[in-house]
């Protein structure tokens, strides 16, 4: 029995639809991997960008469990003396909901080339709303 091996000309990629209302980010985080990864797939090969494409909605409407609401908190740094910066799930929340998801599903993937194609695949609204309707993404 031979191993059969995915090229780039092989692949065929879906869309997904995942509604983020009332669900646990983190568990909303692996689904997303998962589906950007192509992991759930037949044909996976570790070393061909496989995945598929996924439209997350109501990213506002995102459910946390416990006080990570107040102590979850997300670091960044400019470089400059004074420039880091400390903020917690609740107001990156407010201000970007969009990008709470994104950086819990970008955590997920792999820290390489193939997880930066993987990544541009995932789509985050913060809102019901989304320009993907055309694609006719499976709704999970």
């Amino acid at each position: 029995m031979n191993t059969a091996l995915l090229n780039k000309k092989d692949v065929s990629r879906k869309h997904y639809l995942i509604d983020a209302e009332n669900q646990i980010l983190g568990r909303l985080a692996v689904k997303a991997a998962m589906l950007l990864s192509g992991k759930r797939k037949v044909n996976y090969t570790s070393n061909v960008d496989n995945g598929d494409f996924v439209v997350v909605v109501n990213a506002s409407k995102i459910a946390v469990t416990g006080a990570k609401l107040q102590a979850k908190t997300y670091t960044s740094f400019s470089g400059y003396p004074g420039g880091f910066k400390i903020k917690t799930l609740e107001l990156a929340l407010k201000a970007r909901p969009t990008e709470v998801i994104r950086h819990a599903v970008k955590g997920m993937l792999p820290k390489n080339r193939l997880g930066s194609r993987m990544i541009t695949r995932l789509k985050v609204y913060a809102g019901p709303e989304h320009p993907h309707s055309a694609q006719n993404p499976v709704k999970i």
